[in-house]
């Protein structure tokens, strides 16, 4: 059980490494037909396996990393599946939203929002001039759900600090950061410029941010029994999944 971690880690590094070498075209093309979902596949294992805390918490996690793996199948298809793909990550955003609300209240802490907001302003305002008109109304939305889901996740990490859960809260912000990198890069290469070795730069980012989502979660050695110690620094009753600041 102790090794899983490093296995999982291990091969998802691998697996995502064959990914970027089959995007970049170092290697064969059609290898990111394996290898992309296959990366995500892993995470979600990772993700699984990591079940000692909230069940809430944890079941919204999985579904956004299963949407997550939904959207991976879709953008296969650039072109076609973009929309598709779109609405899938939206999707995923707002099912992680859910997750980190269970364990700190929505906007409890205005800072990270606030930064947020300006963050998602000033990249729709770079390349609002790229997107066609028939996508604007998407792309606002879904950055409004990625930089809030990303703001919500500082804000679990500052309610963990001081409190026995804050490394895995900082790693859950980064992890937030890390989304709307990849995702800035995205849309600057498909919106505005085109990037070198861009599928380098948006999946690993990527890949990173969700391995850090899924590391959020309370690992299973800990066990059912100290949850609730764990959640005393956080404020939040780990047999109803709720907070008890709502």
């Amino acid at each position: 059980m102790i090794g899983r971690p490093w296995v999982l880690g291990l091969a998802v590094a691998a697996c995502a490494a064959l990914a970027i070498a089959a995007g970049v075209g170092w290697i064969a093309p059609a290898l990111l037909f394996v290898f992309k979902p296959l990366t995500t596949v892993l995470v979600i294992a990772h993700a699984w396996w990591r079940d000692g805390g909230p069940r809430v918490a944890r079941r919204w996690v999985l579904a956004g990393l299963v949407l997550s793996l939904v959207g991976d199948v879709a953008l296969l298809w650039p072109r076609e599946g973009f929309l598709p793909g779109l609405v899938s990550f939206l999707l995923a955003h707002l099912s992680y939203l859910v997750a980190f609300t269970r364990v700190a209240p929505l906007a409890s802490r205005r800072w990270p929002f606030v930064a947020y907001a300006v963050v998602a302003g000033g990249i729709l305002s770079l390349l609002w001039a790229g997107v066609p008109g028939a996508l604007r109304v998407p792309v606002v939305a879904y950055v409004l759900c990625l930089a809030t889901m990303a703001a919500q996740a500082a804000v679990v990490w500052r309610a963990s600090q001081g409190g026995p859960q804050a490394g895995r809260g900082a790693v859950l912000a980064l992890g937030g950061l890390l989304f709307v990198s990849s995702d800035a890069l995205l849309a600057t290469n498909k919106f505005a410029v085109a990037l070198p070795l861009s599928s380098l730069w948006i999946l690993a980012t990527y890949w990173t941010a969700q391995w850090c989502i899924a590391s959020w979660l309370q690992p299973r050695e800990l066990g059912r029994g100290s949850s609730r110690r764990l959640s005393d620094g956080l404020g939040f009753d780990p047999s109803s999944g709720g907070s008890a600041l709502d």
